[in-house]
């Protein structure tokens, strides 16, 4: 690929590296740098426009997240003429969710760029979700939407949307258990409490109990991942019964 003959003569040699590593994630050259630069922007940077208003990647978040839902949605709508509305919505759920979106960020390494004042090591691991749809909101205003289409169609639909396979996929292990529990008419208790233990960051654990047997624990930096993650230890250790049932 080749680049302006004037890229490091107009722009300084960090911003020239930033050209350079942009480009080669989304394959083409970016026109205007600046927005990419802010979908990397950490509130805590603490940084201001020229106006006064506080710059980060939060609304450029919103609008990729927006971008990158009716994109993936036209994509099922073509592959399954026959899903109905309920089908098509949790398709797209599977592949817009927040786990996912967190591998995608993480395999493209985008925190790599994130400017902010916290080490990266204090992140969790939304921040790498959160940035790849400010990058899809960076490229719409950058580029627009048949760019952002192009895109989304080689990080995510391309390698990663497989109709058969998502199909198959599980969103949330919480509510398998919890709809299972509801079926068979058993009791069930997320008993969530602080852990910190040795850790920089703070953790929560879990015990979740079904009926008097506490048959999962786990811990996680939120009380939300700490209860999926002993969902689906549950699941797997009750996987036999569930799927008889």
């Amino acid at each position: 690929m080749n680049f302006p003959s004037n890229l490091f003569n107009s722009h300084s040699k960090e911003d020239g590296n930033f050209f350079l590593g942009i480009t080669e994630i989304l394959g083409f050259k970016p026109k205007k740098l600046k927005i990419y630069k802010k979908a990397f922007l950490h509130r805590s940077a603490n940084k201001k426009d020229k106006e006064g208003n506080p710059m980060n990647y939060e609304r450029l978040e919103f609008l990729g997240d927006s971008m990158l839902g009716t994109i993936i949605s036209k994509h099922i709508y073509d592959e399954v003429p026959l899903g109905d509305e309920g089908y098509l919505t949790k398709m797209r759920s599977k592949v817009v969710s927040r786990e996912h979106l967190n591998e995608l960020g993480k395999d493209l390494n985008l925190i790599k760029y994130v400017e902010s004042r916290i080490p990266k090591t204090h992140f969790g691991d939304n921040i790498h979700g959160n940035v790849f749809e400010a990058l899809v909101g960076a490229i719409y205003l950058d580029r627009g939407y048949n760019y952002c289409e192009k895109f989304i169609n080689k990080r995510v639909i391309g390698p990663y949307v497989d109709i058969e396979q998502l199909e198959g996929r599980v969103i949330s292990y919480k509510s398998l258990v919890i709809e299972w529990c509801q079926k068979q008419k058993k009791t069930f208790n997320y008993n969530v409490y602080e852990d910190t233990g040795n850790d920089s960051l703070k953790h929560f654990a879990v015990k979740l109990s079904i009926g008097n047997i506490v048959v999962a624990k786990a811990r996680a930096t939120s009380k939300k991942k700490a209860e999926e993650r002993a969902s689906k230890r549950a699941y797997f250790a009750l996987q036999d019964k569930m799927q008889k049932s």
